[in-house]
């Protein structure tokens, strides 16, 4: 069990591994890189991370999918509503313009997930949470009248995720979110067409 300084170090190191992916990308960093970035030695890496880069890897995937559900908190466990889901809509816009090329999705699935059978794992688990979220939301609406019964809310929320990280991508090739904010509309304009 680590202590409280142990944590801070620990995880000093997994946010410098993280930033230094961001900028450099998976192959081109080394842990020298990490350690000078995060100011701890090698013999400090090791400590934490005995299995080296690919246990480091995971770390930064592990972090990286706990921050993009965060992201989307409070509204993502609150779709119960129109308002709600345009609020959530506008709160990931916003998140991910502000972000641009440091998003923490953009970097799990086209980076650290490329390399890492692991990383692919968590990727493959913040995936289902997501949708599952998602999911349950559409679910909600569907219980209330909001959304015709024979719409399915695993596929609808499968493709608002996928909507997501591919206006995501373009966003991080670009510097646009216009495609992010356009899939996401023609999303929720789906579902809405589909209510009662």
């Amino acid at each position: 069990m680590l202590t409280a300084k142990g944590v801070a170090t620990r995880e000093r190191i997994v946010a410098a591994a993280a930033a230094e992916i961001r900028e450099r990308g998976v192959s081109a960093v080394t842990l020298d890189d990490v350690g000078r970035r995060s100011r701890t030695g090698k013999s400090q890496l090791f400590h934490y991370f005995p299995d080296g880069k690919e246990q480091l890897l995971l770390a930064v995937a592990e972090r990286e999918a706990d921050q993009v559900l965060e992201d989307q908190q409070p509204h993502l466990g609150q779709l119960t509503s129109w308002h709600a889901w345009h609020e959530w809509r506008d709160a990931v816009v916003e998140k991910y313009r502000r972000q641009g090329v440091n998003c923490p999705l953009g970097v799990l699935i086209t980076e650290i997930g490329r390399h890492t059978p692991a990383a692919q794992a968590v990727t493959a688990k913040l995936l289902s949470q997501w949708q599952g979220r998602i999911e349950a939301g559409i679910e909600d609406m569907k219980a209330a009248g909001e959304i015709r019964s024979d719409v399915d809310p695993a596929r609808a929320s499968a493709a608002l995720v996928a909507s997501i990280q591919g206006g995501v991508a373009i966003l991080m090739s670009s510097g646009s979110a216009q495609h992010l904010e356009y899939a996401l509309d023609l999303c929720l304009d789906y579902l809405r067409a589909s209510s009662n």
